[in-house]
């Protein structure tokens, strides 16, 4: 008797790579028991130091979430397929009342005729559109397609929150932003392309990070917020105010070639933290920056979210409330699991114990914003790159020095220092027997977030002395001391 484990992108690393795993019958905790002995470096992203499953990581057999069954006593039937789902987000009334003073101009007819003809929408559904108001939390992959299309929709009024600046590495997904751009920030680069698509939607910008302090005031005004997020901070910041406010909350979310997209209305269903109570360890699950992403997947999840988004303002359809809906690119495949509100949730369930918006940074493990330490955050001995161009010109060996590159294989192929000895991050465990306490250990990656879960676990798990991360990795190198060498 067997059944199929179904291995999200983020965890395959640690699985060698499969998608699906066959398993034994049993409880939900034997079946994960005997998948962590079988993939020891998998255990620690399912289970915590108690042994518990973690809070980040769902599992749900079949489409039933086995926090409503019997847990991890949940027994799993022959031909049954259990997924792993980690954190990487009937017909109703609309959120926006049409208003008698509202009045499409024969300029805005033409623009909209396709709408106007479908009886779903006719006159009466666009000026629902042209009287609502869309916050967009960030204009990156997420928020491109989905800003583009809500314009084009006809949204009278779209907000945009976003204080970075275009670079080149953002063109490969982020469609609303082009090369005449690069440099510019991406409010300028959005709200532009946007009176270009639909001179009738008035934007409103705020080039500023989206905080605590500052997150009620903005959402206030809107009616329907969409999350185009990239870090776990500002997503439970984002969900959080919803809440607090009763706005529904269009989530998205993506990963190298997967995405989610679900509606978190804590007024008719779950919220995100229903389905993810607490956020993985920092570095745990790594960003589009460190595992990459296809590029025309955040295009498929945006666009998801600005139809959820009208479907809200018109009340046509069935909105994903209460639904998580899964994209596998490579597989070419949607599945949808159910979702329910936790009567536990701290924010909106029956006794909630969140009733402000808190640290979040502090929340999710996150060095603050503003927090000025000697090592950028990383909170491990660092080494610059100017430093340890010096070391590799003196010679490594002369003073028992070791330059580790943990990225990946493929990434080595694109630029590396040829002083540096590859092991990627998930193999590190078993290279241990090939260091020496002796040895002065320098590791770096990309960016130095990976190096520094490294040292981090060098230092405190394994208990070497003299290891340093490389501040900055590759990119720095190539910024501060190589120009010739590729970024990526």
């Amino acid at each position: 008797m067997s059944i199929t484990i179904r291995i999200p992108t983020p965890l395959r690393p640690y699985v060698g790579g499969a998608k699906e795993i066959t398993g034994n019958t049993g409880t939900v905790a034997e079946v994960l028991a005997a998948l962590s002995a079988t993939y020891p470096e998998l255990k620690r992203h399912l289970f915590n130091d108690e042994g518990k499953l973690r809070s980040f990581v769902n599992v749900y057999l079949g489409d039933e979430d086995i926090r409503y069954l019997q847990g991890t006593d949940t027994l799993v039937p022959d031909g049954a397929t259990l997924s792993i789902v980690p954190s990487v987000a009937g017909g109703m009334a609309p959120v926006v009342a049409e208003l008698s003073g509202v009045h499409l101009s024969n300029d805005e007819i033409r623009r909209y005729s396709r709408h106007l003809i479908l009886p779903e929408i006719a006159m009466s559904g666009q000026k629902k559109l042209k009287q609502a108001s869309v916050l967009l939390v960030g204009v990156g992959g997420l928020g491109a397609p989905a800003a583009m299309y809500l314009a084009a929709a006809g949204v009278g009024h779209l907000g945009i929150v976003d204080f970075d600046v275009v670079d080149e590495s953002n063109l490969q997904r982020q469609i609303i932003h082009g090369q005449s751009t690069v440099g510019k920030p991406k409010l300028q680069s959005a709200a532009q392309r946007i009176q270009d698509i639909n001179p009738f939607v008035e934007v409103t910008g705020y080039e500023e990070p989206l905080t605590r302090q500052n997150a009620l005031r903005i959402f206030a005004d809107y009616d329907v917020i969409v999350d185009g997020t990239d870090n776990f901070p500002t997503r439970y910041l984002v969900n959080d105010a919803c809440v607090l406010l009763g706005k529904p909350n269009v989530y998205g979310s993506i990963f190298r070639f997967e995405g989610q997209a679900s509606v978190f209305w804590a007024k008719h269903g779950p919220c995100y933290r229903c389905l993810y109570p607490e956020p993985p360890p920092p570095g745990l699950v790594p960003s589009c920056a460190e595992g990459g992403v296809l590029g025309v997947l955040p295009g498929v999840i945006g666009v998801i979210q600005a139809t959820e988004a009208i479907k809200l303002i018109t009340g046509i359809g069935e909105p994903l409330i209460g639904r998580l809906l899964l994209y596998d690119a490579l597989e070419m495949r949607f599945r949808e699991l159910k979702l329910r509100k936790d009567p536990a949730c701290p924010i909106c369930g029956e006794h909630p114990t969140v009733r402000e918006l808190i640290d979040y940074d502090a929340f999710c493990g996150m060095p603050s914003r503003n927090a000025a330490t000697s090592d950028a955050g990383h909170g491990v001995p660092e080494i610059t790159v100017h430093e340890l161009k010096q070391r590799i010109e003196a010679g490594l060996e002369q003073t028992n020095t070791i330059l580790i590159d943990v990225r990946e294989p493929y990434e080595w192929q694109i630029a590396h220092l040829d002083a540096a000895r590859l092991i990627p991050k998930g193999e590190i465990q078993n290279h241990l027997h090939e260091l020496s306490q002796a040895d002065e250990i320098l590791v770096h990656c990309r960016s130095g977030a990976r190096s520094a879960d490294v040292v981090r676990f060098l230092i405190h798990d394994v208990g070497f002395r003299k290891v340093k991360n490389v501040k900055g990795g590759i990119l720095a190198w190539a910024r501060e001391i190589d120009p010739r060498m590729p970024v990526y």
